[in-house]
Formats: structure tokens, C-alpha cells, sequence
């Protein structure tokens, strides 16, 4: 596998597992890094070869009567209709002709198009739980559950994370709502896992990696080759339910959902599989959509290219439908360590489905998909010590709010009894394991923001963003931010007049969720 999928070094609990992806896993004997990869503004991607076949999004102009003649003109063009959101005015196109996307933008009532990806479209393999994770031995699950106090599941002691967020406290008066589901827009969920069983929403679980909606059954599930364990770890800190049985979700009442978009091995996140997420979300109930990716291959789609333009677009429409149809959209902040407030960003890295290049983008013009999208949560990463985790991107209006997503031990260590820096979740085979990234904070305001609804079950989008928001903990820029101890600031905390810094608004608050 690449480091943009998702991998995990299966280990005994309270040893913890590994994962080096751009969704950041951190590996326990390295510093934090990123694999997150970006776009340039001066490197263009060689088109692909005649006969390769890629994939394109068409964004068609909103008016009565558009749509059919765009049709017609795709198929004449020796486009392939894959599926068309007429509800967005977005259709996924497959085609052979390097040259389709420029015929396309010529064709009237076309807002833009462009290929989602560099490389040719290759086959996705079988569906599965995924290999097993290597379990607790008896000796290790004793020590865990001796330490738990009642009413707690058995690993509960080492979720530092947790009271971190008050959610240990919030849990005491409310577990959520089995009305309100939180879509895991991700790389698939093991939903026979037993912690995440009790909460699975299978009428809410889709497969959408090709860019239509795949409804097998278990088409959800992480790949049984190639697979990983990412989107199971992040439905297990949102949801795992509170059952005597391993770990505890910040809302381990409310339903959970697994819509898998990642492709098998190399685990890229596509435009027309995140754009086909998103709506299905939207159709199926979705009060929260938890996204801790970025859309590949550019880590900044610039909207001065063409075909970058046309998935900025396509994505920004599914996302502002999914909120238009009652869905609060979450997203990480990513995990290179990026200010995101720049003026300029060095990315070294895009296209990362081919050969990438350097470029210097401006982050005002180049959006980072989907959380650079208006009205998409931000979510900064937070260590045991309640400072930004050292690979968390960060920037002053930027972020909106910041929850635990886990650390290196040895720059943040928690307080006993937990024992590991990073986020102890569910993984699939029945496993737990422990993780660390922005991915892992995304899911904690997802899990706030799924009580804030439980407790306001009339909420808009709007009015629950803003219930998050307002609830959170204010955060003040750190004294001294040298996490490394080399004497040099990691990273530069800028505030505004009402004290909004890098932290948003601050920690999200799961015990105002239940009260106010």
C-alpha cells in the first residue's frame, strides 16, 4: 500500500497498533509526520494515454432542461455514463479520449469537467471484515477491566480522549438518540464488529467507491484484501456502543452508518465516489457526516485548472446538499502541519495517483477537499496535553474547532491509567487498536455534534453548527508550543480580538451537548 491508504501494524492492546496513511496514523517509534500530499499551481499532470480509461465529473448549469442535451452530447462525445446526480446537476463519466474533458467544457449549459484522477481506472476486488486484528490476551483484558470504575466498559480507563471532552461525564445523563445517524464517510466499517454491532445503520450503509451507489450486502465493509482498518477506528469513537464490551463512543447511543469511498490497495479517495457519498448521506437519513480524508489526487484542487475547478465544484455541491437535506458535515483538517492561513503552501506531493511534483499553491485559491468547502466543520487534532498534536494543520480563521485526535507519547503522554499518547477505537475482526491524526479528532465532534442533535432533535444544520460551536471550550494559545524540546516554536499561534486562534472556537464540549 501507499501511505495515502490506510494501514495498521496489528499489535496486542496497550502495546497499539500502527498506521502510516495520510489520514495519519502514527507509527510508535517515529516522529509525527504526514502523508498528506497536496497540489501546485505550476505542475501540470500528463494526460492520460489513448484507450486508458479515467474518470470525469460534468457539472452541468442549473436550468429547467440542461440536463438531456448534456447527456446526449457526453455520449456523442464517447463518454460513458456512469451516474447522473441530476439532483446536483453533477454526472460521473467514464471515457477513453485524453482530449473529453476539453469537448465537454465546449458543450453548452456545461458549468465545468474534469478528470478525477491521473491514472487509469483499475478493478476493486471482493468486500470483507478485513484481516483480523491480533486480540487482547486474558492477562491484558484483566488488566484493562481492573481499572474500570463502574458503569465504564472494560478498555473505557485508557480513553484519555474521553474526558477530554467531558464525554465521560455527558454519558451520565445521555448516550444520544437511536434517531439521530452519523454517516462514516470513509474506507469502510466492520459493522459485525461486537461495539459496533448494537448501532450499525445498514439501510444507511452503501458502497459508492466507483461512483455509484453499490447495495450488496456488507459491499460496506473494509476490502478482505487491501483493505483497512481507518473507517472502523473512526465509527468506534463516534459510536461504539457502551455495552460492557470494550471501548466507549463519544455517543454510544446514536446509529452509525458506513459508506465506503476509498479504492482497494492504494485506498484513494475519488471525486465521483466522495460526491456519490455525500448524496447518498443526504437521501438515507444522515444527520452527521464524518469525513477524515482529503479528495485525491490533488491535496489542493486550484481552481485556475480546469479540471481541478470542476471537482472543487462537484464536491461543494454535494456537500451543500447534504446540508440542504438536514446533514452537519465534519471534516479533519489534515496532518502535514500546514498553516492553512499562508499566503503560500509548498506541496510536494500531487498528483499522488501518478507522479507528483512540487508546486507553491495559494490555500485561498487551491482548496483542500472537503474541508476547505463552505459550510464543511474544520476539526484541528489535540494531544493528552491539550496542545495541538504536532502534525495537525492549524490557521487562524481557518480551523472552527479542535477535539483529541492523539499525539506521540513521548510529545504529549496521558495520565495514568491511560498509557498510550494515541486514540484507542475499534479495528476490524472484533479488535481494538490505537491511532492518532485528525482523522481521529473529525469523529470526536462528529460524536458531539450526533448529542447536540439528540438533544435537539428539531435542530437545522445551521443551529446545531452553531450549538457546537458556541458550547466549545476556549482554548488560549499555548505560552510556549516546542513539543520536540529543540528550543524552537513548532508552530505559531495567531489570535483574533475575541481569542479565536488556532484551536476555532476551542475543545468541543460533549457534556454541554447533553445539557444545553
Amino acid at each position: 500500500m501507499t501511505s495515502r491508504s490506510s494501514r495498521m501494524r496489528r499489535v496486542v492492546v496497550p502495546v497499539g497498533m500502527a498506521m502510516a496513511t495520510a489520514l495519519a496514523f502514527l507509527p510508535a517509534t517515529a516522529s509525527a509526520t504526514s502523508a498528506d500530499r497536496g497540489t501546485a499551481a505550476d505542475t501540470t499532470a500528463a494526460p492520460a494515454a489513448a484507450g486508458e480509461k479515467l474518470s470525469y465529473v460534468v457539472n452541468v448549469k442549473k436550468g429547467k432542461g440542461h440536463l438531456a442535451p448534456v447527456k446526449k452530447a457526453i455520449v456523442r462525445a464517447g463518454g460513458t455514463i456512469v451516474m447522473a446526480y441530476d439532483q446536483i446537476g453533477v454526472i460521473v463519466v467514464h471515457a477513453t479520449d485524453p482530449g473529453f474533458a476539453a469537448k465537454i467544457r465546449a458543450v453548452k449549459h456545461v458549468d465545468s469537467a474534469g478528470a478525477t484522477r491521473t491514472a487509469p481506472i483499475a478493478a476493486q476486488g471482493a468486500t470483507g471484515a478485513g484481516a483480523a486484528a491480533q486480540p487482547l490476551t486474558a492477562e491484558q483484558a484483566a488488566a484493562a477491566a481492573a481499572q474500570a470504575e463502574a458503569g465504564q466498559d472494560p478498555m473505557e480507563p485508557l480513553q484519555w480522549d474521553l474526558p477530554a471532552i467531558k464525554a465521560d461525564k455527558a454519558h451520565q445523563k445521555s448516550l444520544g438518540s437511536r434517531d439521530v445517524t452519523v454517516a462514516v464517510i470513509d474506507t469502510g466499517v466492520d459493522d459485525t464488529h461486537p461495539d459496533l454491532a448494537p448501532n450499525f445503520d445498514r439501510a444507511a450503509s452503501v458502497d459508492c467507491v466507483g461512483g455509484k451507489p453499490n447495495t450488496a450486502d456488507g459491499a460496506w465493509r473494509p476490502y478482505a484484501t487491501g483493505g483497512s482498518s481507518h473507517g472502523t477506528h473512526v465509527a468506534g469513537t463516534i459510536a461504539a456502543a457502551k455495552n460492557g464490551t470494550g471501548v466507549t463512543g463519544v455517543a454510544p447511543g446514536v446509529k452509525v452508518a458506513g459508506i465506503k469511498v476509498s479504492t482497494q490497495n492504494d485506498g484513494m479517495f475519488y471525486t465521483e465516489a466522495v460526491v456519490c457519498g455525500f448524496v447518498w448521506a443526504a437521501e438515507h437519513g444522515a444527520d452527521i457526516t464524518n469525513n477524515s480524508y482529503y479528495v485525491d489526487p490533488w491535496m489542493f484542487n486550484c481552481t485556475t485548472d480546469p479540471d481541478q475547478k470542476a471537482l472543487v465544484e462537484a464536491v461543494s455541491r454535494a456537500t451543500r446538499y447534504a446540508e440542504r437535506k438536514g446533514a452537519v458535515n465534519v471534516a479533519a483538517a489534515g496532518n502535514s502541519a500546514f498553516d492553512l492561513a499562508a499566503d503560500t503552501i509548498l506541496d510536494k506531493s500531487s498528483p499522488n495517483d501518478t507522479v507528483p511534483g512540487p508546486r507553491e499553491i495559494d490555500p485561498s485559491v487551491c482548496l483542500d477537499l472537503p474541508r476547505q468547502v463552505d459550510g464543511v466543520l474544520t476539526v484541528s487534532s489535540t494531544g493528552a496535553k491539550g496542545l495541538k498534536s504536532s502534525f495537525s494543520n492549524y490557521g487562524l480563521g481557518v480551523i472552527d474547532i479542535a477535539a483529541p485526535g492523539g499525539d506521540h507519547t513521548r510529545f504529549q503522554k496521558p495520565e495514568a491509567p491511560a498509557v498510550d499518547g494515541r486514540i484507542l477505537s475499534t479495528v476490524p475482526g472484533g479488535g481494538y487498536g490505537y491511532a492518532a491524526g485528525t482523522s481521529m479528532a473529525s469523529p470526536h465532534v462528529a460524536g458531539v455534534a450526533a448529542l447536540i442533535k439528540s438533544t435537539h432533535p428539531n435542530a437545522s444544520p445551521q443551529q446545531v453548527k452553531r450549538l457546537l460551536l458556541g458550547q466549545a471550550d476556549p482554548m488560549a494559545c499555548p505560552t510556549s508550543y516546542d513539543l520536540d524540546g529543540d528550543g524552537k516554536t513548532d508552530a505559531v499561534c495567531q489570535a483574533d480580538a475575541d481569542g479565536t486562534n488556532f484551536y476555532g472556537a476551542g475543545m468541543a464540549d460533549a457534556l454541554d451537548a447533553v445539557e444545553k
